[in-house]
C-alpha cells in the first residue's frame, strides 16, 4: 500500500511560513485520496500554525520532533520524555556566545519532546532577521559546523541542521528514521523532503527508507517543487 511522508519546513510550506492557500485547497484532497503522514522537526502548535487544523486532520499520522511526539488528530499517541544533559545545553551556551553573528533574539535552546532546536539567531527572529542569519549561514556555513563540533564532543547525541536557521538535537537514533517502526514490509513508502543531503534532518529516515525498506525519496527544493511531483501520481 502506497504511504506517502512530508516534511513541512522547506517541502510543504516556505520555512516557517504558512502553506500556500492554493496548493492547501490542492493537498487537502491529496490527503483525502491517499494516505498521508507528516514528519517534522517542529512541535504540534507550530505544525498547525503552518499548514493549518484541517489538513493536520486529514494526515493519517503526524510525527513531531522528529517522530518523538506522535499525534492522530488531537490524540497524543506517545511522546517522549528525553531532557538535553546539563553538559551539552553549557557547551551550546558557550557556542552561542562565540557566534560572529550578531544579532540574538531570544529563544536560542527550545525544548520539545524527545528533542531541543538550537538557533544562533533565536527562535524569535523575525522574517529579516532570519534571512540573514540565512545568508551568514550559507557564507560561513555555520550550523554545520557546530553541529559536527557537537556530535564529536557528544557520541550518544545527533546534531543535525533543521529547516533555515536551527539544529535538530536529539538521542542518538531518535531522529526521523524511528518512525518506519509503525510501517510494514508491504507498505511502498513515498518521502518528500528538502534536506536529505548527509548534513540535513531529513537524511537519516530517507537513507533508512532507501537502504532498508521499499520506497522512494523526493528530495525537493520547496514546496512548489513537490506540488509539481504530486500531480503526477494519480
Amino acid at each position: 500500500m502506497n504511504k506517502y511522508l512530508f516534511d513541512v519546513d522547506g517541502t510543504l510550506t516556505p520555512s516557517r511560513g504558512k502553506m500556500n492557500v492554493d496548493f492547501s485547497f490542492w493537498f487537502a484532497n491529496f490527503c483525502t485520496d491517499h494516505d498521508v503522514y507528516l514528519v517534522t522537526g517542529s512541535d504540534r502548535a507550530k505544525t498547525i500554525e503552518q499548514i493549518g487544523e484541517y489538513i493536520y486532520g486529514l494526515c493519517k499520522r503526524v510525527y513531531q520532533c522528529s517522530g518523538s511526539d506522535v499525534y492522530e488528530g488531537d490524540v497524543l499517541v506517545r511522546s517522549s520524555e528525553w531532557c538535553l544533559p546539563d553538559d551539552a545545553r553549557e557547551w551550546l551556551e558557550r557556542i552561542l556566545e562565540q557566534s560572529q553573528f550578531a544579532i540574538r533574539t531570544g529563544l536560542h535552546v527550545e525544548e520539545r519532546p524527545g528533542m531541543v532546536n538550537f538557533s544562533v539567531v533565536g527562535r524569535n527572529a523575525n522574517l529579516k532577521e532570519r534571512a540573514e542569519y540565512v545568508a551568514w549561514d550559507q557564507a560561513q556555513n555555520e550550523r554545520n559546523e557546530i553541529a559536527q563540533e557537537f556530535n564529536y564532543h557528544f557520541p550518544d547525541i545527533v546534531a543535525l541542521p533543521g529547516g533555515e536557521t536551527g539544529i535538530d538535537i536529539s538521542p542518538r537514533g531518535c531522529d526521523k528514521s524511528q518512525i518506519l517502526i509503525d510501517f510494514s514490509d508491504d507498505d511502498m513508502i513515498h518521502f518528500f523532503g528538502d534536506r536529505m543531503d548527509e548534513d540535513g534532518n531529513d537524511y537519516p529516515l530517507a537513507s533508512k527508507l532507501f537502504n532498508e525498506y521499499s520506497g522512494v525519496n523526493y528530495h525537493v527544493k520547496d514546496w512548489r517543487d513537490t506540488w509539481t511531483i504530486l500531480k503526477t501520481i494519480p
